[in-house]
């Protein structure tokens, strides 16, 4: 299928042609009929992309300053491959989608196949939504009217926070789409509108709505012509729709609104706000958020959870059918705003008329009825020849796999053969920059080609577990990111499977025990008489409690998702599994306590470890830093970039040029160890045991006692037996 696509680093937009889609549960794939460009938001993405790097700084201020302070704890090479990454990510365009339903995932009992429906879908020529951000077309109102439900709904949104009565006057500040959509609601609902833009032919639209105008940017004056509007009294609100970088119009706003009145802001405009403007007539300001209750809720918009229509009257998808209701009742008219019809193919071509042609509005994309749906493209790669090499499959092209995984897979002998992913423009885009020859959105099609294996899993930590089965039961070796398992149910899920194909390996993400700086540390204590006391300290930076990886059912928790690498760091250079573990957390009035923890390991040859995992530390201190004592001597590990040692005769420090974490020492391993067969990179047992230790750690800060290992877990050591024999 084909996907409108746009390079925020080089500014290039592209209709790339990308794998077809697969339905999850709860989801409901769409065939695209119309979609409609919108003239603000994607035109500024555009613009962002088209600017140079110096541009781009400019534009976001605020990124500078974590910037600065990743240059300060990573290194500034690090820091510059990071931004450049993520401004080399494909970002889809568009948001206003309406078309066919092929498909509807388990769960969805609201939508069948052929039902015609709105969704924020991007341009392409399939979409894969959520159920709760779709809503059924109703007859009369075509596919041209139904894509500007969603853009529509983000001006009807604005207008519920203003909370009109009839007879009110509101003045709406900017004449784009949203704003023309907004005079017609407005005066659905009985109001008066003064509708303000530097445009003319937009004032004589809205005049056509039955709107007083006032031309800004010129002879005339907006404040002036509102008090003359309203006899003096000043009117009851503001809805600002306009985009523009100067403080002026919130300025104006206030002081056009009487005593008591209201501003919502839907579009993008300086906000320095002056006090005065609103102490003095108390005036309310809010933000309005897009489409309306739920946006970025991901209970609400992915999990499909909905709000009580008694309680949240007016969500998202209400707001949707409101607005489909209105076009179809004739109270909301869009055909007058659609200004240009073109074919997908010449999405191109559109996104230059909404940047250069003042009279471009409302651009509609139209696609054809026949849709290429192959789960699989193949990418011209050059040809690979030759045997005893590691033939991979990557699932998940997500942040772990575009900065690590892919690159340092690239640089080792090893074929990537597939990359699988969801989300089809980035499944192409990591295939296309790292020598893959198949994108893909089905993982299945990995797992049955007999010639792949080795599989790569960078997915959500929930779905660790079920793949490595997965990837198991099909014969193929398996590097998992960690954490290799959430819960001791999944872990012995891994474990039974590992019995049935006790000839391939498992491996995890544990990238820390291959750093340069690590094996340093093991080589120069290789000697040790006397078990080492380890402390190691982890600034790992404030993560808000609704990010998914706090969520215990999808992330695990920090301690599980990402300690485990501090715990198989100590076990590895203590050469020594894990026998006990105590742990306490924060308590007191905090949003999360597990993520600011101190973790005390006992290891069965006596040594010592202290975790310190805090969450609440500042960005611009570094990382992680460690402390290995050891018979009189010292060493100082510093955010893997430096490792300093006291009292050793001929040492005393080792840098390298950069941080580096060993992830190129890990991957290029890893795909040496499967061209060459043999053992498994690290033994299953030991990442057994660090495992265990995470959630032993968990466990034992919540119930104030320490865990021994093998008392507490008795029973899988038994399964682990069988893994391993």
């Amino acid at each position: 299928m084909k996907q409108v696509l746009q390079n925020l680093r080089s500014g290039v937009t592209e209709v790339a042609e990308v794998p077809g889609l697969m339905v999850g549960p709860g989801q409901v794939l769409i065939q695209s009929r119309c979609s409609l460009i919108s003239a603000g938001s994607e035109r500024m993405l555009v613009e962002f992309g088209k600017a140079g790097f110096i541009g781009k700084v400019r534009s976001q201020p605020d990124k500078v300053k974590q910037v600065l302070d990743k240059i300060k704890t990573d290194g500034l090479l690090p820091t510059m491959e990071t931004v450049f990454a993520r401004l080399d990510e494909p970002m889809p365009l568009g948001y206003c989608n309406a078309g066919v339903v092929l498909e509807v995932g388990a769960g969805v009992t609201e939508f069948a196949p052929g039902d015609r429906v709105v969704s924020n879908g991007s341009h392409a020529e399939m979409v894969c939504i959520p159920k709760n951000l779709c809503a059924k077309i109703p007859d009369g109102v075509s596919d041209a009217q139904a894509a500007f439900t969603v853009l529509s709904s983000i001006g009807l949104q604005g207008i519920r926070l203003l909370e009109p009565s009839f007879g009110e006057r509101f003045v709406v500040y900017g004449l784009g789409l949203i704003g023309l959509v907004a005079v017609q609601l407005l005066r659905a609902n009985g109001c008066e509108v003064l509708g303000i833009d530097i445009n003319p032919d937009r004032l004589r639209q809205a005049e056509q709505y039955g709107a007083e105008t006032c031309l800004a940017g010129g002879e005339g004056d907006p404040v002036t012509a509102a008090a003359s509007w309203t006899l003096g009294r000043g009117v009851d609100g503001v809805l600002i729709t306009a985009a523009a970088k100067t403080d002026a119009i919130m300025h104006e706003a206030a002081q056009m609104c009487r005593k008591r009145g209201r501003v919502v802001l839907v579009g993008v405009v300086g906000l320095n706000l002056r006090r005065p403007d609103f102490y003095e007539k108390e005036i309310t300001f809010q933000v309005s958020c897009s489409y309306g209750p739920g946006r970025y809720d991901e209970k609400y918009e992915q999990g499909g959870q909905d709000y009580p229509f008694g309680f949240v009257r007016w969500t998202e998808q209400r707001n949707f059918e409101a607005v489909l209701l209105a076009l179809q009742t004739g109270r909301l008219a869009v055909d007058e705003l659609i200004s240009h019809r073109l074919p997908l193919s010449e999405a191109a071509r559109a996104y230059e008329l909404i940047s250069k042609d003042p009279d471009a509005l409302g651009v509609i994309l139209e696609y054809p009825r026949e849709v290429e749906r192959s789960r699989k493209i193949s990418l011209p790669t050059a040809s690979y020849s030759g045997t005893g090499r590691a033939i991979t499959g990557v699932i998940g092209a997500g942040a772990f796999s575009k900065l690590f995984l892919a690159p340092c897979m690239a640089k080792t002998n090893a074929r990537m053969k597939y990359v699988a992913d969801l989300d089809a423009g980035a499944a192409l885009h990591l295939a296309r920059k790292h020598g893959g020859e198949h994108a893909v959105t089905d993982y299945r099609i990995i797992l049955d080609d007999p010639e792949v294996n080795a599989v790569l899993i960078a997915v959500g930590h929930h779905l660790h577990a079920r793949f490595v089965c997965e990837v198991l039961a099909a014969g193929k070796h398996v590097f998992v990111e960690k954490p290799l398992a959430m819960n001791i149910n999944e872990l012995s899920q891994i474990l039974a499977a590992a019995a049935q194909k006790p000839d391939c390996t498992i491996t995890v993400g544990f990238n820390r025990r291959f750093s340069p700086h690590t094996m340093k540390m093991a080589q120069i204590l290789a000697g040790r008489n006397e078990p080492l006391s380890m402390n190691f300290t982890a600034n790992a930076g404030i993560i808000p409690p609704d990010h998914w990886v706090q969520d215990p059912a999808r992330g695990g928790g920090r301690i599980i998702g990402e300690v485990c690498h501090f715990i198989d760091l100590m076990a590895y250079l203590a050469r020594s599994p894990i026998k006990t573990v105590a742990a306490t957390m924060m308590g007191g009035p905090v949003a999360i306590h597990e993520d600011k923890m101190s973790i005390v390991l006992g290891f069965e040859d006596g040594s010592v470890g202290t975790v310190n995992y805090f969450g609440n530390g500042s960005k611009s201190y570094p990382k992680e830093m460690m402390e290995v004592f050891s018979e009189g001597r010292v060493l100082r590990l510093d955010n893997f970039r430096k490792t300093i040692g006291y009292g050793f005769k001929g040492f005393r420090h080792f840098k390298t040029m950069r941080l580096d974490k060993g992830h190129n020492a890990e991957f290029a391993a890893f795909a040496a160890g499967i061209a060459a067969g043999g053992s498994a990179l690290i033994p299953l047992d030991q990442l057994v045991n660090a495992t265990l230790a995470s959630f032993a750690a968990v466990t034992a800060a919540r119930e104030n006692r320490m865990i021994v290992i093998k008392e507490e877990y008795a029973a899988l050591f038994g399964e682990l037996s069988s893994a391993t024999t």
